[in-house]
């Protein structure tokens, strides 16, 4: 994220994640704990320095998510948890499953960085994180990113995306 320059799109298509950093937080949410935007020093974390320092230097980051309706309880957590993302710098959209069924989606959850190298997020079954994979060819980067923006267009964008 450090080198990019123009663009940073992120795909993501788990309905669930098992991602160790998030299961104190998640676990909280579903006992009801919900952070006050407002009081940013409770929520804000080095991801959104990253996100709020690119922006800074001018980089576009998009997030999109194709998710199954109804949602997940995840899938609402990580609704509820959005704002922080726009707050940072983010667009974020959502594309509900049954309206990308036309559409070749990637196999695994990644990132695009100025449109020339892929990092490949691999996730086992149960949503726990197993590695990333760079990828750098520009036929597979040109594919992807062809693939990105055919769910960005059709998606939702986060304020009208109701749950």
């Amino acid at each position: 994220m450090e080198s990019c320059r123009r663009s940073a799109v992120h795909l993501e298509t788990r309905d669930v994640y098992g991602v160790a950093d998030e299961d104190e937080d998640f676990a909280a949410w579903k006992a009801g704990r919900r952070y006050d935007l407002a009081d940013r020093s409770s929520w804000w974390n080095s991801f959104h320095d990253t996100v709020a320092d690119a922006v800074g230097r001018g980089v576009v980051m998009r997030r999109a998510r194709v998710v199954s309706e109804p949602v997940a309880d995840y899938i609402r957590f990580e609704h509820s948890c959005t704002p922080q993302n726009i707050a940072a710098g983010e667009e974020v959209r959502w594309l509900p499953r049954r309206l990308a069924s036309d559409l070749l989606i990637p196999g695994n959850d990644l990132w695009i960085f100025d449109d020339q190298l892929i990092r490949f997020s691999l996730f086992s079954g149960d949503g726990a994180f197993v590695e990333d994979v760079m990828e750098d060819a520009a036929d597979v980067v040109k594919r992807h990113v062809e693939a990105f923006e055919a769910v960005w267009t059709r998606a939702i964008p986060h304020e009208d995306y109701r749950i």
